[in-house]
């Protein structure tokens, strides 16, 4: 018998929501976390700009709202908006008093240090020199590993949702998740009063991406086949910055370089961003990733290039010290020369479709943080939005189930994971073979630059390995690249669907078949009834 767990609440990851979310709930629940790798192996550790919120007299919530719908293109729910943004200063002081370390102000101005990021109208990112994420999560660890009633597994990889269904009960309920412990290789039963799932996003479907390794839409797959319907997937936030070179992996260059001066370069050093967008290189992220999109096609060339070396050398070095350190051990030196970039995939602005409340069409299940989507950000993320969102729905979800408990009780019973039909694999050839062609098929044909001809084509492939891999996965062992695979290829048809679906250019979906912005548009919604996986 494979081993069985059971806590109050279940969450599907261990970044900045599924950490917030867990030190809210544990001082009154038990509380499991699903760490995919380690406990920092997610994408708040990476982070590097910052968290945006109105800290500063001269800025304004209104001002704040105002930047974030610009961004988003016509798509934000304003609702949403302005209900986020008027929570930033209570999540920055809640972050302060768990210890994060933010950079404090020379100055005596203001008390932290803000930096300025692209579609920003005032300095508004509070930050910890060029390695927040790193901050935020180092932070929120220990406290979480501290606390009595939290209890971290790592190296687990979720399966599946334990729903209502499974259950043979009636209505629709979420009461735990089948997860494949990748040490032992057996999949263990963790039932739960309620779940949430913030396992961040899906950029890994794509050949190139700024995100660690684990950003494989899980939690939006799982949502799915769960019932959960799904919004915007179509929109696909590209970084405009990320190292170019064969062993760097896409290392991220951050926004907040450019936010303090660096300058975007043609291989022949002259400027373009003026040509594309009269903010220049502050332009929000769609406008400058297709930008060098649009000039490295042009050109023919491999990369274009960020300069701030005009600055001086210990403002780099103390603004960036984390980026210049790794420039550095690439051969570049941030203060001497230009740094060779390329676009890459970033960030999922759609996902689980959710309330206020972080609440998703199942009850007892929550989704938080970028697995979600809750209309904070439109068809274009607003830089350093992302982290704020986290702190601001897992707060709002630990709130909901504490006010649920009475109504929720323990489950348990739940039937365990049956194997007894399925053997070894000995062609685990097949799944490295789809993974490579899934993410070079995405980059080509559903990235930057878009065409229904493209899309079709995209659709075509995914939906031959949807099947392959289907039949792979019914007589086949569970594998961690397996579950990856699986859920990748759903993301993948997720996002051409909604990509087909969208008659416009509009934010991050960009479309050479249809090249104007509609005057009217709304939300992409997909519901799992309507379609057959």
């Amino acid at each position: 018998m494979n081993p069985t767990f059971q806590h109050d609440v279940l969450v599907i990851g261990s970044g900045a929501a599924g950490l917030t979310v867990a030190l809210k709930l544990g001082d009154k629940l038990n509380v499991a976390v699903l760490c995919k790798g380690s406990v920092s192996g997610g994408s708040t550790y990476y982070a590097q700009g910052g968290v945006a919120a109105v800290l500063d007299s001269s800025d304004t919530v209104d001002a704040h709202v105002r930047d974030t719908l610009t961004a988003g293109a016509g798509l934000c729910d304003e609702n949403s908006v302005r209900f986020t943004i008027e929570r930033s200063k209570r999540s920055i002081e809640w972050l302060i008093q768990q210890g994060v370390p933010f950079t404090e102000n020379e100055n005596t101005e203001t008390e932290y240090h803000l930096t300025k990021e692209g579609g920003h109208s005032h300095r508004r990112i509070i930050h910890q020199a060029d390695t927040t994420g790193r901050a935020i999560s180092n932070t929120l660890v220990t406290r979480a590993k501290e606390h009595p009633n939290i209890e971290f597994f790592e190296q687990r990889t979720a399966i599946d949702l334990i729903t209502r269904e499974k259950l043979g009960i009636k209505g629709r309920g979420c009461f735990g998740a089948y997860v494949l412990n990748c040490d032992t290789e057996h999949v263990e039963l963790f039932r739960a009063r309620f779940v949430v799932i913030a396992s961040g996003g899906a950029s890994k479907v794509y050949l190139y991406t700024s995100n660690p390794d684990g950003a494989c839409g899980d939690g939006i797959a799982m949502a799915w086949r769960a019932g959960c319907r799904v919004a915007n997937m179509e929109f696909n936030q590209f970084h405009p910055t990320c190292l170019y070179h064969p062993h760097a992996k896409s290392f991220l260059l951050s926004e907040a370089l450019r936010g303090e001066g660096a300058k975007l370069l043609l291989p022949d050093g002259s400027r373009f961003m003026h040509k594309f967008d009269h903010r220049g290189e502050l332009a929000p992220r769609d406008i400058v990733a297709r930008a060098i999109d649009h000039e490295i096609k042009r050109l023919g060339c491999d990369c274009l290039y960020l300069d701030i070396s005009h600055k001086p050398k210990d403002f780099i070095q103390n603004h960036f010290p984390s980026i210049y350190k790794r420039c550095l051990s690439f051969g570049y030196d941030l203060t001497e020369q230009p740094i060779p970039i390329v676009p890459a995939a970033h960030y999922t602005c759609g996902g689980i479709v959710t309330d206020l409340r972080g609440r998703t069409d199942v009850q007892q299940l929550y989704a938080i943080g970028e697995t979600s989507y809750t209309g904070f950000h439109g068809a274009n993320r607003l830089a350093s939005n992302s982290l704020l969102e986290c702190f601001v729905f897992a707060e709002a979800a630990a709130e909901d189930i504490l006010d649920q408990l009475e109504y929720v009780p323990a489950i348990s019973v739940a039937p365990e994971w049956d194997e007894s039909l399925v053997t070894d694999s000995d062609e685990d050839v097949v799944i490295s073979h789809n993974w490579d062609e899934l993410r070079r098929f995405m980059w080509d044909y559903v990235g930057i630059v878009r065409t229904d001809k493209r899309l079709q084509r995209a659709e075509h492939r995914a939906n031959l390995l949807q099947s392959e891999i289907a039949e792979y996965y019914s007589n086949y062992k569970v594998s961690n690249d397996l579950i990856e695979l699986r859920n990748l290829v759903m993301v993948a048809q997720l996002i051409i669907r909604s990509a087909l679906s969208r008659k416009e250019s509009r934010g991050l979906h960009y479309t050479l078949d249809y090249p104007q912005t509609a005057k009217a548009t709304k939300p992409t919604l997909l519901t799992p009834e309507n379609y057959s996986d």
